[in-house]
């Protein structure tokens, strides 16, 4: 098993994403600590990794708070002794041209996506460099490139690349990995929940701008985020990997 005993914390992973992260990890053997604002989404998550025969626990709590991240990693390390990987997935969108951008649209989308993207790896970076070993994996977006009616979002997901590059540098001398990736189009309940006809808008368009003419799934994500989390992945610290089908080619 590619993750044998090593204790994983993955941000929203109550369901999409991040749900798709935790059961590949607990997969690879994996101790999971599961991490999401929805306590019903987290508890079932933990509960199917349970069922399968893997290790987890439920942490209820939102990146945004420092208290609740000092929690989630203080559960962790009394749970499974210590912390091995960290993934930043948690993240939400509030959507809207800038002209009709509030600073509520603005200050809810910077506290989740980018402070607790922060927060984490401030916590994961303490405990990771004492003992010389860890891996951060921080989920960005092919959005960081800029998209209509994402300013918040864009500069969000732009802000976590640089903060990415800037962490492996620091934290590499100290035998820790950082790395960003960058999903494009992801097939996940968020994307489910649109309304029909912007759904059969996105199909219609995805030969013309993804080369690889699908949508993605939970599942490529948690590919990548396997490697990217074990040991192949060893001399690979700072990088950005686009997971968007060559969107963004």
């Amino acid at each position: 098993m590619r993750l044998k005993d090593k204790v994983a914390i993955v941000t929203g992973s109550g369901r999409g994403i991040g749900e798709g992260i935790v059961l590949r990890f607990a997969e690879e053997g994996a101790k999971i600590v599961v991490n999401d604002v929805n306590e019903a989404d987290a508890k079932s998550t933990m509960g199917n990794i349970k069922a399968k025969g893997g290790k987890a626990i439920a942490v209820v709590g939102s990146v945004s708070s420092r208290e609740d991240v000092q929690k989630m990693f203080d559960a962790a390390v009394k749970e499974f002794g210590t912390v091995d990987i960290v993934v930043n997935n948690a993240g939400i969108t509030r959507d809207v041209m800038m002209h009709k951008m509030t600073d509520d649209h603005w200050n809810q989308v910077i506290a989740v996506n980018l402070t607790g993207v922060y927060y984490c790896m401030q916590c994961a970076g303490n405990i990771m460099r004492e003992k010389g070993y860890g891996k951060i994996i921080n989920i960005s977006s092919t959005s960081a490139l800029g998209n209509v009616g994402q300013l918040n979002y864009s500069a969000s997901k732009a802000g976590v690349i640089g903060m990415t590059k800037t962490a492996a540098k620091e934290l590499g001398p100290k035998g820790v990995n950082v790395n960003a990736i960058a999903p494009g189009m992801i097939w996940t309940d968020m994307m489910k929940s649109m309304k029909p006809e912007v759904i059969s808008q996105m199909d219609a368009m995805l030969p013309f701008i993804v080369p690889l003419n699908r949508k993605g799934s939970p599942q490529d994500i948690a590919n990548l985020a396997l490697f990217l989390a074990s040991d192949e992945s060893s001399f690979i610290t700072g990088q950005v990997i686009f997971c968007d089908g060559g969107m963004k080619i």
